[in-house]
């Protein structure tokens, strides 16, 4: 039985598997993206800007309603994972079953709380203008209704990330995360109101929900013999949620927090102008969010079979990561004026430009954060990371109440990059905590960290395109020569010379 465990975490943690399920990864989080690009701008225009902050609200709800979730979906995957690494499938159908129906009644619960917030929302907390809040109610009504879906959804797709069926996971999610921008359009030449955009989205969700039950029935046929319910199993899914629990509440609120205190403190066409740069730069986590799904169950093996496969798998995610995302960044922060007008016009840029800016710098460091994220997480210690999100939210919410009310979204922007920042800061030093040789605070990583800030700020400086091309070329040209010879190791530059 040991050989056979060791085998499976090998094979987990093995080169070849974990680079095509981040392919599929970043195929599956990445496509979406130019659909969104080419929808917002037409949404924007037929909705108009205060209809259009409206559903980018929609979006954050559906998107975070895993609130509700309770940290179930990774603790199903992570015991599946193992048991299926012992070899034991006899009580698999108990413990999927025992989590989906544990999740169906948190989103049962947490569909009622929204719904019963609702009117509070909309007549109360958030500047909704009078002849939209009918309309924003009862679309805040049908997105209360797609909750249990949507929870119960991520325990389905935990199923399948512990049988590491990414292919079909993504297969999936290609045409729905196209569906969720594609669809509003669709509705546009019948009805500008948002009750139709919103109900034609929760549809989307339903028909996602089917499909991904039905490949977990192909995958477990076991699960098709009858519904159990195991009080023990309940149990221990809780409690390995545990401290992951407060982790998956707090985080996702942090993440959405900013355009309701925008909604709250200034107006929808507010919302618009923060949520649209938001909603674009954002979309760069899809590159970590698809590496750590892979990687949190190697660094799982890892730590119980092969401590320094571990760290290494932790420094190279940390070091690909930097490569891909800087140069991106720093194109985003340098062009954002011209991009903006480009795409949605001179208006929306001028209010636009410092919010994408600011937030391009926070999605840099937030980015880097999910892999130590991760990794303490791997590590069997959820309770560091629950206690920092615990500290960080009362801290970040008086900061963004503050520099909102001081300086508008840009102040908004300000404080979700701020609290980025130190996000990651401090999850560095907790997994060097939990494993020393992971440290990642030597001078030359804090003198390069010093060099990127600059970088990044100088990038933001007013001149003409020209001028800016020639020089952000020059910085690209000099970091993929560093990143040649520096950071890569000869290995993973032969890899490269053999792929090219």
């Amino acid at each position: 039985m040991p050989e056979v465990q060791v085998n499976r975490a090998a094979q987990l943690s093995r080169g070849h598997l974990l680079a095509s399920n981040v392919v599929w990864n970043l195929v599956g989080n990445g496509t979406p993206m130019a659909v969104a690009v080419f929808s917002i701008p037409i949404l924007i225009r037929e909705l108009g800007k205060d209809r259009f902050g409206v559903l980018a609200l929609a979006w954050a709800l559906v998107g975070y309603a895993s609130l509700f979730d309770l940290g179930l979906g990774r603790a199903l995957t992570q015991l599946v994972a193992r048991k299926l690494g012992e070899e034991d499938d006899t009580e698999l159908h108990a413990l999927v079953w025992t989590s989906l129906l544990l999740m169906l009644c948190l989103g049962l619960f947490g569909g009622l709380a929204a719904a019963t917030i609702s009117p509070l929302l909309v007549h109360g907390a958030l500047s909704v203008p009078v002849e939209l809040q009918t309309e924003m109610l009862h679309s805040f009504y049908l997105l209360a209704l797609s909750i249990p879906v949507v929870i119960t959804v991520a325990g389905l797709r935990g199923l399948l990330e512990a049988h590491q069926r990414f292919r079909l996971l993504n297969a999936l999610r290609i045409p729905m995360g196209i569906y969720s921008f594609a669809a509003p359009l669709a509705v546009l030449p019948f009805s500008h109101s948002l009750v139709p955009v919103v109900a034609v989205l929760i549809a989307g969700r339903f028909v996602g929900w089917i499909l991904h039950a039905l490949l977990c029935l192909r995958i477990l046929p076991s699960l098709k013999q009858r519904i159990v319910w195991h009080s023990g199993m309940a149990g221990a899914l809780l409690r390995f949620g545990g401290w992951m629990t407060v982790s998956n509440v707090i985080s996702p609120l942090m993440v959405s927090l900013d355009r309701f205190v925008v909604g709250a403190l200034l107006s929808m066409t507010a919302v618009a102008y923060y949520a649209t740069p938001y909603e674009v730069v954002t979309k760069f986590i899809f590159v970590p969010g698809a590496i750590v799904a892979v990687m949190f169950p190697a660094f799982s093996a890892g730590f119980v079979h092969d401590q320094r496969h571990a760290v290494l798998l932790y420094r190279r995610c940390l070091k690909y990561l930097f490569m891909i995302l800087f140069p991106v960044v720093l194109l985003t922060i340098g062009f954002a004026q011209m991009g903006l007008t480009m795409w949605l016009g001179a208006d929306f840029a001028q209010h636009s430009v410092s919010v994408l800016q600011w937030l391009a710098a926070g999605v840099l460091m937030n980015c880097l954060a999910q892999v130590p994220l991760a990794f303490v997480q791997g590590g069997g210690r959820p309770d560091l990371t629950a206690k920092l999100h615990m500290m960080e939210l009362p801290c970040y919410l008086l900061v963004l109440w503050g520099l909102t009310s001081t300086y508008g979204i840009e102040g908004a922007a300000i404080a979700w990059t701020a609290r980025c920042t130190l996000d990651a800061i401090v999850l560095f030093a907790l997994a060097s905590r939990l494993l020393p040789s992971a440290a990642l605070f030597s001078s030359r990583n804090l003198l390069g960290s010093a060099v990127v800030l600059v970088t990044l700020t100088m990038a933001a400086v007013t001149c003409s395109v020209v001028v800016k091309a020639v020089l952000l070329g020059a910085v690209i040209f000099l970091f993929v020569t560093i990143s040649w010879f520096r950071l890569l190791s000869p290995d993973e530059r032969a890899l490269v010379r053999t792929v090219a």
